[in-house]
């Protein structure tokens, strides 16, 4: 990686697409190095080739299954080789497929739950390396579903990872202050992501998104990656320096009340 001294190196999970490529974009347009993770090398090449298009490198990627206990080992020891200071840490990576509860496996379970084990011990060495450094600041991206059940995306086991996700914002921050490691999260609500990818045909999430959900919101329409990655980019900024424990909701005022 070529880099400066100066530059931010910040660690994107789910850095491919969606909100935490949009971060990285940010990011970038700030000075920042990147290091992105994402489950297929295919999408990490083209968010490389996207985001060096106008500035060449400084930008990482690793491809690594979330969900495989052994890759995510391997990226951690990764991780814990660092010599250089990981200053930023995004935690977007997810998945999202509502089924009703009665009717939900114990593969749709731990599909949600392998992602915030992947998670924790991520976060975990990359805790370690900013406690050696000095410093840092870690953004997870949350959501309005652990905040309010909505009964059009029954959600059970996403919105209770989800939730649990809140809790290790809360507890980091509390555990991790005395080191100098801020700890925020967002909660966004419906926003035009390929998370839908799921259940959603991908060149149909946009209008399939918009019109079932615009109404929902009382800002009257769904959300962008783009808002969601501005305010990501703030709080993990120092101009959010006396900021930590927080979750933001960006919800489009889901939150203050319904449609």
């Amino acid at each position: 990686m070529t880099t400066t001294n100066q530059s931010k190196l910040a660690l994107i999970i789910g850095g491919s697409s969606g909100m935490g490529l949009e971060t990285a974009r940010r990011l970038r347009a700030e000075g920042a190095d990147l290091i992105l993770v994402g489950s297929k090398q295919s999408k990490l090449d083209a968010a490389k080739s996207d985001l060096e298009a106008t500035n060449d490198g400084g930008i990482d990627t690793y491809a690594v299954d979330l969900y495989d206990r052994t890759a995510v080992e391997r990226f951690i020891e990764t991780l814990r080789g660092f010599s250089r200071s990981l200053d930023y840490l995004v935690n977007a990576a997810g998945t999202f497929s509502p089924k009703p509860f009665l009717d939900h496996e114990a593969s749709d379970y731990d599909a949600y739950m392998d992602l915030n084990k992947a998670t924790f011990f991520i976060t975990q060495a990359v805790a370690e390396n900013m406690k050696a450094h000095g410093g840092g600041s870690i953004v997870n991206i949350g959501s309005m579903w652990a905040k309010q059940a909505i009964k059009a995306t029954p959600s059970s086991a996403y919105s209770m990872a989800k939730a649990g996700l809140h809790a290790f914002t809360q507890h980091l921050a509390m555990e991790l202050g005395e080191y100098n490691i801020r700890v925020n999260a967002v909660s966004p609500a419906v926003v035009v992501t390929p998370i839908y990818g799921a259940f959603i045909e991908p060149d149909e999430i946009e209008d399939t998104l918009t019109n079932a959900f615009d109404a929902f919101h009382p800002i009257g329409r769904v959300g962008r990656p783009e808002e969601i990655a501005e305010t990501v980019v703030f709080l993990l900024s120092d101009k959010s320096g006396w900021v930590t424990g927080a979750n933001w909701d960006i919800d489009g005022g889901v939150m203050a009340g319904r449609n």
